[in-house]
């Protein structure tokens, strides 16, 4: 129904996801990954399951990102090459 909106939000799925591969540093992964998270909430909206795309933002970009920083600061920032 809406396929430019859902392929304009899917180009920025793939991109959030090859940056957070890229980057060193593992805070700023965390909160690429929760703007991957966020963003398939919103592919969700779109295609009409709320009720999924509700869930995949609290726990998705929400809970899972609260966890990681939580966890991200209990040991070294940078990731070892």
């Amino acid at each position: 129904m809406y396929w430019e909106i859902e392929t304009i939000l899917f180009v920025f799925l793939l991109v959030s996801a090859v940056i957070s591969l890229m980057v060193k540093d593992l805070l700023t992964a965390v909160v690429i990954l929760s703007v991957f998270s966020f963003i398939s909430a919103l592919i969700y909206a779109v295609m009409g399951a709320i009720d999924v795309g509700f869930t995949e933002a609290v726990v998705g970009a929400g809970v899972t990102g609260i966890f990681f920083v939580v966890l991200i600061f209990q040991t070294s920032r940078r990731s070892e090459d």
